[in-house]
């Protein structure tokens, strides 16, 4: 056993752990002040259910022996864990079975909770979490062991991984693309909030967004750096990837806004840190660090402008998930094909660097073949909840604001601050956080 890569392993599933409660608070700050609780919830319910399912049989679905076509892991192998505690053999890189599974645990349930940024402000909690559970076990552990499964001695893992042979360092197709194209679905199926594109939406604790975006980038070197398994030379690569990608995007999205609106602001900052790192989570072991900052400024700008189509198209991505998750997803994943350079540590070459067209395809049939097939059954199984319990809650509940309807509470006692006239349902705070136009308002 490598008592370092142990060491580093957990840390890092530490620090992936604190970017759900970071997300909880980035997407908390955007929301109106009526939703955040029910906002946050979702964050930290996705957190407890998932974290249980994944004990169960989510980390057999992943990581089992496949039972056919590299499409599934056996769900009752390790059900509940069984054996891995008094197993002696280690994963590759001489880590124990347990420390593993505790580092992928933590990727389902970010996972899972990124989607809820889509359907911000009408959902019902209960048809959030029923949701949340039926996905994750149909759509998220099947698509974990296709990408993060490798094949080993006698262990046979999932096709992306093994028979694609795409690159997907740390989960952009698994992760980002994946929730990115859940949240679409799922936002579309449940409808446009009440006054989507005529009345202000704006976040209404900024800095609260920055303090989630912060919490976000700092986790996120356990993410992708602790994607190496080890304390080595490819978690060192990852780190700095991670670090100058990220930069790189957040200053491309604050000159697309200087450009398109006449000024920057902190909300493109925040959501740019985001996208940056997005896009470079599956990419970090395969590019320089050059290549890394050309792909962290056009995913800033990219998705600076992917924000805006919701308006154009007519669907209500509340948060952006689609802006930022899935198109971000798919430039890191397909811009592998065109800056992966041979002397990063995953050693392939994309188009650019002479490896022509090959890995190219790959990296686009796997981000195809995840969006296919989260989109289908995404809409099944939000069709499912919608008859069963119901998706969305009451007209008079979406208006007054779901924190009271959902959970009887409020983000905020204004009354408690003798100012009189302030509610936690009438919007007024949020109305005064910014002045730009309404539609600028979701990054």
């Amino acid at each position: 056993m490598d008592t370092g890569a142990t060491a580093w392993v957990l840390t890092s599933a530490s620090l992936v752990l604190l970017m759900t409660p970071g997300l909880a608070l980035f997407y908390g700050g955007m929301v109106r002040a009526k939703s955040v609780l029910n906002m946050m919830m979702m964050s930290f319910g996705a957190l407890a259910l998932v974290g249980v399912l994944w004990v169960l049989w989510g980390y057999s679905m992943a990581f089992g022996d496949d039972v056919g076509a590299g499409l599934l892991g056996d769900p009752f192998q390790y059900f509940g864990l069984k054996g891995l505690m008094e197993d002696t053999t280690t994963e590759a890189g001489g880590l124990p079975a347990m420390a593993f599974v505790g580092f992928q645990a933590v990727f389902a349930i970010i996972t899972v909770a990124l989607i809820s940024g889509a359907v911000a402000d009408r959902m019902k909690f209960s048809a959030w979490m029923l949701f949340a559970g039926i996905w994750a076990t149909v759509v998220y552990f099947p698509v974990a062991h296709w990408v993060f499964d490798f094949s080993l001695d006698e262990h046979v893992g999932g096709w992306i991984a093994n028979d694609l042979a795409a690159i997907d360092f740390a989960g952009g197709t698994a992760v980002h693309i994946n929730a990115g194209t859940a949240g679409l679905v799922l936002a579309i199926i449940l409808g446009k909030r009440r006054g989507f594109g005529k009345e202000p939406m704006r976040p209404h604790n900024l800095p609260l967004v920055m303090l989630g975006a912060g919490l976000l980038w700092f986790g996120w070197f356990g993410f992708n750096a602790g994607s190496a398994l080890g304390a080595n030379n490819t978690a060192s690569v990852a780190w700095v990837n991670t670090l100058v990608a990220t930069c790189a995007a957040v200053l491309g999205w604050i000159v697309t806004e200087r450009f398109r609106d006449g000024h920057p602001t902190s909300l493109g900052a925040a959501s740019g840190a985001v996208a940056g790192l997005v896009a470079i989570t599956p990419a970090c072991a395969a590019l320089s660090p050059v290549g890394a900052i050309v792909l962290g400024l056009v995913a800033g700008v990219l998705c600076a402008l992917a924000v805006g189509l919701k308006y154009r198209l007519g669907y209500d991505d509340s948060l952006d998930v689609v802006g930022v998750h899935l198109v971000g997803g798919l430039v890191g994943t397909i811009g592998i094909g065109f800056l992966a350079t041979a002397n990063a540590p995953a050693g392939a070459e994309g188009l650019f660097f002479g490896g022509g067209f090959d890995l190219l395809g790959r990296q686009v049939v796997a981000a195809l073949a995840v969006m296919v097939y989260t989109a289908i059954l995404t809409a099944v199984i939000a069709l499912i909840v919608k008859a069963l319990i119901g998706l969305r809650v009451e007209d008079d509940d979406e208006v007054a604001g779901v924190d009271q309807s959902q959970h009887a509470e409020s983000g905020y006692d204004f009354a408690s601050l003798g100012g009189g006239g302030f509610t936690a349902g009438s919007g007024t705070v949020a109305s005064r956080t910014a002045t730009r136009p309404t539609e600028e308002f979701s990054a």
